[in-house]
Order: structure tokens, then sequence, then C-alpha cells
């Protein structure tokens, strides 16, 4: 298991949990970001990150995106 800021691009990653505060894990909960639900990292830039959840691109940053795990 591995924060998403990490995982490869471009290849498709099973959400295993979602890290943080209460209000930050329903934060990403609405954004798409539930375990057991698919992302895929499109690009990493300056540990900001692009990925595809549930046909959306969504940018996170490093902080954010350390709180998925995959």
């Amino acid at each position: 298991m591995l924060p998403l800021s990490l995982a490869d691009p471009g290849k498709e990653q099973i959400i295993q949990r979602i890290g943080g505060s209460a209000q930050v894990r329903q934060h990403l909960e609405n954004l798409g970001f539930v375990a057991g639900g698919t992302v895929t990292v499109i690009s990493v830039l300056n540990g900001n990150v692009i990925v595809k959840v549930k046909e959306s691109r969504i940018a996170l940053d490093e902080k954010m995106a350390g709180k998925i795990m995959v």
C-alpha cells in the first residue's frame, strides 16, 4: 500500500483507504474517492497530482494525495 502521490502514472489503482480528519475524508468522498473505488494517476508535477476518478479529472496537492492509499 502506498500514497496516491507515489503511484505510477497511467496505471489504474484501487483505493485501499482514505486518511485524514473526518472532514477531509468526507470532502474526498464527495469528489469520488471511496475505498474500493478505482483511480488513475494522469500526471505528477512538483508533487501535485492530476487523477481520473469516476470519469472526471481532479487535481490534488501532494498533501491531499498523500491521504489516499492505493
